[in-house]
C-alpha cells in the first residue's frame, strides 16, 4: 500500500506539473496579448491626441468663421436698412407725383371750358395776325410796285 501511496503522490506531483506548465503557456499567452493592447493603446493615444488637436484647430477657425459670418451680416443689415429708406423715399416720391397729377387733372377739368375759349381766342388772335401779315404784305408790294412805276 505504500507503493501505492507513492504512484498516487507521483501521479498528483506529474497532474500539478502538467497543471503549472499549461498556467505558465496560457500566462505567456496572456502575457503576450496584454503587450499587444498596451502597444494598440499607445498608438491609440497618440491617435487620440492628434484628433484632439485637429478637433481643437477645426473649432477655433468655426468660431473664426462665426465671427466673420457676423460682421458681415451686420454690414449687411446695415445695407438693407439703407435699401429700405431709399424704397420708402420712392414711395413717397410716387405719391407725390400721383397728389400732384390728379390735383392738375381735377383743375385742367374745373377750368376746362376757359381753357378752350382761351385756345379758341388764341387761334382767332392768329389769324387775325396773319390777316394783318397778309395785309402789310400787300401793302407794301404795293408801295414798291407805285415806287417802280415812278
Amino acid at each position: 500500500m505504500v507503493n501505492l501511496l507513492y504512484i498516487a503522490a507521483i501521479i498528483a506531483a506529474i497532474a500539478f506539473l502538467v497543471l503549472c506548465i499549461s498556467l505558465a503557456v496560457t500566462l505567456f499567452s496572456v502575457k503576450k496579448t496584454l503587450n499587444n493592447v498596451a502597444s494598440t493603446l499607445e498608438g491609440l493615444d497618440v491617435h487620440v491626441q492628434n484628433v484632439t488637436k485637429e478637433t481643437a484647430e477645426l473649432l477655433h477657425k468655426t468660431n473664426d468663421l462665426a465671427a466673420d459670418i457676423q460682421e458681415k451680416s451686420e454690414k449687411l443689415n446695415t445695407v438693407v436698412d439703407a435699401v429700405k429708406n431709399v424704397g420708402t423715399s420712392v414711395t413717397g416720391f410716387n405719391e407725390s407725383i400721383q397728389r400732384i397729377t390728379t390735383s392738375v387733372t381735377s383743375e385742367v377739368e374745373k377750368n376746362e371750358e376757359k381753357i378752350a375759349q382761351v385756345i379758341q381766342w388764341s387761334n382767332v388772335l392768329l389769324e387775325v395776325r396773319s390777316k394783318w401779315k397778309e395785309r402789310k404784305a400787300v401793302e407794301e408790294a404795293e408801295h414798291y410796285s407805285y415806287d417802280s412805276k415812278k
